[in-house]
């Protein structure tokens, strides 16, 4: 057994414990950090099989960005974790179902002779000079260049359909425009009322009150 196949099991064991953990985990900041580990254990696979490339983006953009708003997310609202869980070993029976269906057919389809993997042979070393990046580029823009494309605009889309959504006419005076408020005059504020003064009248016992108290 090579190094990198022992590199490969306990790399593969890391991201089955931490898919593990992501769904049983009752916090769900540690669901997200369990997550966390399961993409830092993909990248280490990726770089095992020679994609230094897609490794890097995989650590950047998702557990640079995409969890850090998601622990930010969580860690900010008040959850209700025992509402949250409520169902879960109520559909668990189901979910293990469609699990073990998923892995065999999984196993179906890398142990069937079409697939014919053991063509591939071992991984051969590339040479110092080779960039990945320049390869996946070059298949992205040539190869797959419309479902590419196709993939950006449906990102676009759903960008520009998520700002509409959320993107709606506050009423709440309290979040009046400063530039609308620089705009109110005088007049629209306060309007100035002549009133005549009112005198009351006291009797006679109520002017001999105060004249003892005095």
């Amino acid at each position: 057994m090579t190094f990198q196949l022992i590199l490969f099991y306990v790399f593969a064991t890391v991201i089955l414990a931490g898919a593990l953990g992501t769904v049983m985990a009752k916090n769900p900041v540690h669901a997200a950090l369990f997550l966390v580990l399961t993409f830092c254990a993909s990248a280490m696979m990726w770089l095992l099989m020679q994609a230094e490339f897609l490794g890097i983006v995989l650590v950047v953009v998702y557990v640079g960005a995409v969890m850090v708003l998601f622990l930010f997310v969580v860690m900010m609202l008040d959850i209700d974790v025992e509402a949250m869980r409520a169902g879960f070993w109520r559909h668990a029976p189901l979910a293990g179902l469609v699990g073990v269906v998923t892995g065999a057919l999984v196993i179906l389809i890398l142990v069937n002779p079409q697939t014919n993997l053991a063509s591939f042979g071992a991984m051969k070393d590339i040479p110092a000079d080779y960039s990945n990046v320049r390869d996946l580029g070059m298949q992205l823009y040539t190869t797959y260049l419309l479902p590419f494309e196709l993939a950006a605009v449906l990102l676009v889309l759903g960008m520009v359909a998520a700002i509409a959504l959320v993107h709606r006419k506050n009423t709440n005076p309290r979040y009046i425009d400063p530039a609308e408020q620089v705009k109110v005059q005088a007049k629209d504020c306060f309007r100035m009322v002549k009133m005549q003064p009112e005198v009351v009248q006291k009797n006679h016992e109520e002017a001999a009150q105060e004249e003892g108290k005095a």
